[in-house]
């Protein structure tokens, strides 16, 4: 048996940069292309992540890092709009008792990490650079950049985001459908006595909650209705997002207040993708965010791109041909835990659209944690 040992990675986030850095762990070869020119290195505010996506960064080699640059906590808090603390639940190690239950941080800084770990890993790396063509034959995959250069490839992981160009490509016909929501996003200063998650359903927003990236920040978000992106200035953005959390009490009333550049918020609709069937074509496959995509309502969308990464290198070095077989295998491991959260993730903000009072918001989210303390 004869292993493949060249491997084209088409994207540079959270699935890309962490499959290339176990790649280059196992002695693969490893080309990296990302079309951002920064690679994505100053985008986004905070991240969530819980302790299933910690054991995987522990899994890179960087979990040092994260644990210092990031906030840990334990607990998550439901609260009225005015901030009187309703529920108070312990949060579940789905990592494994020696991690963290939830750890807060700035999206820029854990990119900067990963994109370092690339580096260091030996991976060949080409920013502004895309695919044009992937042309399969028995053997691999020929690819044509966009710069007019080739390279010959034993295997292509596709993790090019939610709207992959590579997924579309090879023929896959699955495509991200909004949700019917929209969040805000912002870095504002930690107030004080805030060290961890609350989130308050109702009131002005859908959703209103907050997550500490740090001894000195948290992001904090907004959640409403989708709006036609083009009817909304971003000029406006800080007066929009401040508008709907100025409503909130508790810590918010230290937070909004902060809430006044345009240009350090983010609106985003959420958007719902789970690719059916195989996600592979030949020797071109999805992992990430091209494979499938949920709202954030569980906090799990980064975590479920690095436990792609994770169970396709594990399969891909175990020493079997890298054929039809395993790929298909790949998808076997990870459809049903990926189906369960993208459900959980949809439902939880339908409940909210659909103004549900007696939703079992507690009772989802605990089956759900519950299901991702297992290894994927």
């Amino acid at each position: 048996m004869t292993t493949p040992r060249t491997v084209l990675v088409i994207g540079g986030g959270a699935a890309g940069n962490a499959v290339t850095v176990l790649l280059r762990r196992a002695g693969i070869t490893v080309d990296l292309i990302e079309a951002k020119p920064d690679w994505n290195a100053t985008t986004g505010s905070g991240i969530t992540l819980q302790g299933n996506a910690l054991r995987v960064l522990r899994e890179l080699g960087v979990w040092d890092e994260v644990e210092s640059f990031g906030w840990a906590f334990g607990s998550l808090g439901v609260i009225a709009p005015d901030g009187t603390l309703l529920h108070e639940a312990e949060d579940l190690r789905t990592g494994g008792d020696d991690l963290p239950a939830t750890l807060g941080m700035q999206r820029p800084r854990l990119q900067q990490i990963l994109i370092d770990a690339v580096r260091a890993s030996g991976a060949h790396v080409r920013l502004g650079t895309t695919a044009e063509t992937l042309d399969q034959d028995a053997e691999g995959v020929s690819a044509r950049f966009d710069d007019g250069t080739t390279g010959r490839y034993d295997l292509v992981i596709a993790a090019d985001g939610l709207n992959s160009a590579t997924r579309t490509a090879i023929g896959i016909t699955a495509k991200p459908e909004p949700t019917g929501m929209a969040i805000w996003r912002t870095t504002v200063p930690r107030p004080a006595g805030l060290v961890r998650t609350d989130l308050a359903y109702g009131g002005p927003a859908y959703i209103a909650g907050y997550c500490p990236t740090g001894p000195d920040s948290i992001y904090a978000y907004a959640v409403e209705a989708c709006r036609d992106r083009a009817t909304i200035d971003p000029a406006t953005y800080a007066d929009e997002m401040r508008r709907l959390t100025q409503g909130y009490g508790g810590h918010w009333a230290a937070i909004t207040p902060h809430i006044t550049d345009p240009a350090k918020v983010n609106y985003t609709w959420f958007d719902r993708l789970l690719v059916e069937g195989s996600w592979h074509r030949g020797r071109v496959v999805l992992v990430g965010d091209a494979a499938h995509c949920c709202p954030p309502t569980l906090a799990q969308g980064a975590a479920m791109s690095l436990e792609d990464a994770s169970v396709l290198v594990e399969l891909l070095t175990a020493g079997r041909d890298w054929d039809d077989d395993l790929l298909q295998r790949y998808h076997e491991r990870r459809i049903p835990r990926v189906r369960a959260v993208v459900e959980a993730s949809v439902q939880l903000g339908q409940w909210q659209l659909d103004g549900v009072r007696d939703a079992d918001v507690p009772g989802l989210i605990g089956r759900t944690m519950t299901m991702l303390k297992e290894l994927p």
